[in-house]
């Protein structure tokens, strides 16, 4: 049996991380972020076996796609199953645009339906992948519902919490420099403490004025206090800013603006490769059947 599902991709303004080493429900991120059109749709094809078998390929090549393959463990357990996915992503991976969530996401809602098990089992196992592989705490909750979020409390409902903010226009995403590995980030002390503090800041000020236009103004505050963006992603920023609101995307050397969409497209082209979309307000959903 086969099944293809969508996962919007997901872009962090800012973040508080929040780490239950022995409770992957609890743990996550606070903080907000937009989910794009552009994302990962998958084909999960499942059939009986003698052992358990994950094979996932990403764009038409095989792939480690160690949180996909994580995520489908944690959705079938011990059971003996041979499970292929087909995964295309619309965006690069680790440049902050929640690419294994997305695919990790897309895989198990396919996944879930083949084998008649709740939506909610496909979001928990993807969740738990990434928090448990440091590559991400907050995308898999906000991709499944979609919008733009505050993300009140941490972790997976009924412990996370999430409310949404108004707002319909086009984005602009600028992949400027290499990946940044998001592990790596999260496993450095020092600036794990930096971001918690301005995540935390940032968070609260949200709450207490939600609108997109204030969510911009602490993204781009977050981003120059945590200092991670380079050179180049700040002069993109502060051209981009001239014809709208911009900021970095959280974590990686990419870019995220709205205003004029024909403007910021032409300037930023001129710093890395330029992606047009949309908000996705479905958030993660079964697409068909094969």
């Amino acid at each position: 049996m086969k099944r293809i599902a969508f996962a919007p991709g997901h872009i962090s303004a800012f973040f508080e991380p929040f780490y239950f080493h022995q409770n992957l429900d609890r743990s996550g991120s606070r903080g907000a972020g937009i989910s794009v059109s552009l994302g990962a749709t998958s084909q999960v094809a499942i059939q009986p076996a003698l052992q358990q078998t994950i094979a996932v390929q990403i764009n038409g090549k095989p792939s480690h796609a160690p949180v996909t393959k994580k995520a489908l463990q944690y959705l079938v357990g011990n059971t003996s199953l041979k499970i292929n996915v087909h995964t295309v992503l619309d965006l690069p991976v680790s440049q902050g645009l929640g690419m294994s969530a997305a695919g990790a996401l897309s895989s198990t809602i396919a996944a879930a339906d083949i084998l008649n098990l709740p939506r909610e089992n496909a979001i928990k196992a993807a969740h738990y992948a990434e928090v448990q592989l440091h590559t991400g705490l907050g995308d898999v909750v906000a991709s499944s519902f979609g919008g733009i979020e505050i993300r009140r409390k941490a972790g997976l409902p009924p412990w996370g919490m999430l409310v949404h903010i108004p707002g319909n226009f086009d984005i602009v995403i600028c992949v400027i420099g290499k990946k940044i590995e998001t592990k790596k980030i999260l496993s450095d002390t020092k600036k794990l403490h930096e971001i918690t503090s301005y995540g935390r800041y940032c968070t609260k000020k949200l709450l207490e004025k939600p609108s997109v236009e204030h969510l911009f103004s602490l993204a781009w505050e977050f981003t120059k206090e945590i200092d991670l963006a380079d050179v180049k992603v700040v002069e993109a920023i502060k051209i981009a800013q001239t014809h709208g609101m911009a900021s970095m995307c959280m974590l990686g050397n990419s870019v995220f603006a709205v205003g004029d969409t024909h403007q910021l497209c032409t300037d930023l082209s001129s710093f890395g490769k330029v992606f047009c979309c949309t908000i996705d307000y479905q958030g993660a959903r079964l697409l068909g059947e094969k």
